[in-house]
């Protein structure tokens, strides 16, 4: 299509698509294979071929699939950052506007509430943890030093999916303003750059 943006998506993405569509409207309990494979257009046979472990495989392909996603847009914002504080208040605000902006997570969580949290708190919690720091603790390291930079990531995880889980009137990680006081009264105190470390 002239002047048009032609997505050619694979079966794998269709797939990942309908499990998404299946799941906002009868939540992640109620979602058959049959309800998945009609979805994408697709035959049983063909998801479990894609698939082998079922719908257990699924889901961890789709929150692999929207991990990547996730983080390749935060990584985005992270390059544009001038110095360690701009740094920590990109990640910060990005994060949480990335998170709020989630059309899915939020009709999940009007939906499903339960079973949301379930997945990214008590299920999700460490291997949240575990991307978070493995991702983010490149960006700190020249700042603050790598193991100092991996227990950062880690807690910024935990701020942002606080502040986003239960939202603060004193508080607003998707303001930049508001990020950045939250960055030179909690954060920078604890850690600081150090001597010689880029600025």
């Amino acid at each position: 299509m002239p002047g048009g943006v032609v997505v050619d998506l694979t079966l794998e993405d269709r797939i990942l698509d309908a499990v998404k569509s299946c799941c906002e409207r009868w939540g992640m309990a109620k979602v058959t294979i049959d309800d998945i494979a009609g979805e994408a257009g697709c035959s049983r046979a063909t998801v479990y071929r894609l698939f082998p472990g079922g719908k257990d495989n699924i889901y961890e392909a789709l929150r692999q699939r929207e991990s990547r996603e996730f983080f390749a847009k935060l990584n985005a914002h992270l390059a544009e950052a001038h110095g360690y504080e701009d740094l920590l208040v990109r990640g910060l605000v990005a994060a949480t506007q990335a998170l709020r902006a989630d059309e899915h997570l939020q009709l999940m969580l009007a939906s499903q509430p339960g079973e949301v949290l379930a997945d990214m708190t008590i299920d999700g919690l460490p291997r949240i943890f575990d991307s978070a720091s493995i991702f983010l603790t490149p960006w700190f390291a020249p700042y603050i030093g790598h193991e100092r930079s991996a227990a950062l990531a880690e807690w910024l995880a935990r701020v942002v999916l606080s502040y986003f889980f239960s939202p603060s009137r004193f508080v607003d990680l998707g303001d930049p303003a508001s990020a950045r006081r939250f960055i030179e009264q909690f954060v920078l105190p604890a850690f600081p750059p150090q001597k010689g470390a880029a600025s």
